[in-house]
This record gives C-alpha cells, structure tokens and sequence, in this order.
C-alpha cells in the first residue's frame, strides 16, 4: 500500500478514487513522563517519553487507515494529512486522513 502526502503520484496515473479514509488513536500521558517532563520544563531538553508516545500513536493511525483503505479495495492513499488534538486533561488525539485511490498497473 502506497502512502503519500502528495496529491498525485508521479509516474503513475489514479484510475478510480475510493473516497476519504482515515485513522486515529486517543493516547493518554504516563504520570512518570509526567515527572520527568516537569524536570525537563526547568533544565530544558527533549522530552523522551512523549516523542515515543507520538511516534507508536502516529504508527497506530496509520495502521487504521491502511486497513481502512484496503477494506475499499484501494492500492494507495493519496494527500494525506495529519492533526493533533487535545481530547481531555493528559490525552490527546493523533488522526490521520487521506484519499484512498487506485493506482494504475504499469
């Protein structure tokens, strides 16, 4: 499954667009990266924990859309996007949304 943040793919010409798909995961934060983040905010640095929680949760969306899109019967997602969004005190949403569309056989 081809994944692309572009609209088009170049090279390749899009034969039948399925509609819009998407994913998302609702994570909420760990009191210890909460503690450690508290100490990173006074010293400054990367805060770690959250980057992982972001990667595994941006990796989860993007699962949920594949399997969204090859329920359609699509070979690829096209124009895909990302958004975050705070759902409630100490979780966040990550969605992911895109085109699901079938590429051309060359």
């Amino acid at each position: 499954m081809l994944i692309s943040n572009m609209e088009v793919v170049p090279g390749k010409r899009i034969v039948r667009h399925l509609g819009m798909v998407q994913g998302s995961t609702v994570r909420a934060k760990h009191v210890g990266r909460d503690m450690m983040a508290s100490f990173k905010n006074i010293f400054g640095g990367e805060l770690k924990g959250y980057t992982e929680l972001l990667s595994e949760s941006r990796d989860e969306s993007l699962k949920r859309l594949e399997e969204q899109a090859k329920a359609l019967g699509a070979n690829a997602v096209v124009n895909v996007r990302f958004s975050t969004s705070s759902i409630a005190a100490g979780a966040s949403e990550i969605f992911v949304y895109g085109t699901a569309v079938i590429l051309e056989d060359r």
